[in-house]
């Protein structure tokens, strides 16, 4: 194609979903609500990880960070998509939409590695419980956080720089509800098989390694526990990480279905209330998955529910 005939675009529309006039409000107070209860939920787990001193073991720790992992991914998604619900089409400069992408990949990346920490952390109290004070130390969790923070926020800039250095001409509408990779690059008229290749490594590193390693980890977890010789020894071992292994089942499950799944001869329609599952039902399940699978964490809200009722006696 000549090159002066392409009319590059610096802006896109981006269409959300269509959404009668009449039911508009609603859907607009409702996900309102569950932008709400997620910011407060994960917030809720990591003042009480902070205040507890019952909570500060490893476990808690890399809760209180997936915690904050997914407050950043709500932000990232739903203001965007709440300001669609009002004004039909959202208007974007490419840099933004690209700049949205960058932060959803972010807090993808290091939430599949912190997932990863926390099925390590229950392999070594499961299965090297003698080991675990020495392995797990104070010092190995912020090792291991900074780095899984760091790793998701460098690999994904270099990414995104390099998608930024496309050029992009139309048409300039993506019809979606927030800034994923495919539509960004269906509207590219630059070559974008080095990108791709470079978005399959990433996959590669922070989603199909960090899955293998939780597969791996659960397999010498069950074999514990069934070397185990009471069915209530095996339960109360269990119960320590089914909570993890619920919102393992949720990530992975949801993403694996939306681009591995949907995303062959399915409309955009379909893929975009698929995308809800992992960008807004995944953030806002995850503490409440927690709060009632997860006895330490019922008990320290007790705690801080009668102290609050003690105070106004």
């Amino acid at each position: 194609m000549d090159d002066k005939n392409i009319t590059l675009i610096t802006a896109i529309n981006l269409l959300g979903f269509q959404v009668p006039q009449s039911v508009k409000f609603l859907v607009f107070f409702v996900f309102l609500q569950f932008y709400f209860v997620t910011i407060f939920g994960n917030l809720l787990i990591i003042i009480l990880v902070s205040y507890s001193k019952t909570l500060h073991m490893p476990m808690y720790f890399f809760l209180s960070q997936l915690a904050l992992s997914d407050i950043f991914l709500a932000t990232d998604i739903l203001p965007n998509m709440l300001h669609a619900f009002l004004v039909e089409n959202t208007i974007m400069s490419i840099s933004n939409c690209i700049m949205q992408y960058n932060f959803f990949a972010v807090a993808e990346g290091s939430e599949s590695l912190l997932l990863t920490l926390m099925s390590y952390d229950r392999y070594l109290a499961i299965c090297k419980p003698l080991h675990y004070p020495v392995l797990m130390s104070h010092w190995f969790c912020w090792i291991t956080i900074i780095t899984s923070w760091s790793w998701s926020f460098l690999a994904t800039l270099t990414y995104t720089l390099d998608i930024s250095k496309l050029q992009f001409c139309g048409p300039n509408n993506i019809d979606h509800f927030f800034c994923d990779l495919k539509p960004i690059l269906q509207l590219s008229c630059s070559n974008t098989t080095f990108v791709q290749l470079l978005a399959t490594l990433l996959t590669i590193i922070f989603g199909a390694i960090p899955l293998f390693v939780i597969i791996v980890s659960y397999v010498y977890i069950i074999v514990t526990i069934f070397k185990i010789p009471s069915i209530t020894g095996r339960k109360k071992v269990f119960s320590t990480c089914s909570s993890h292994l619920t919102v393992v089942s949720m990530h992975y499950g949801t993403l694996n279905f939306v681009y591995l799944i949907t995303s062959r001869g399915q409309s955009w329609n379909i893929n975009k209330f698929m995308s809800l599952l992992y960008t807004v039902v995944t953030p806002l399940m995850n503490p409440v998955i927690y709060s009632l699978r997860n006895k330490d964490l019922q008990q320290v809200v007790g705690k801080l529910i009668n102290k609050f009722e003690a105070s106004f006696q």
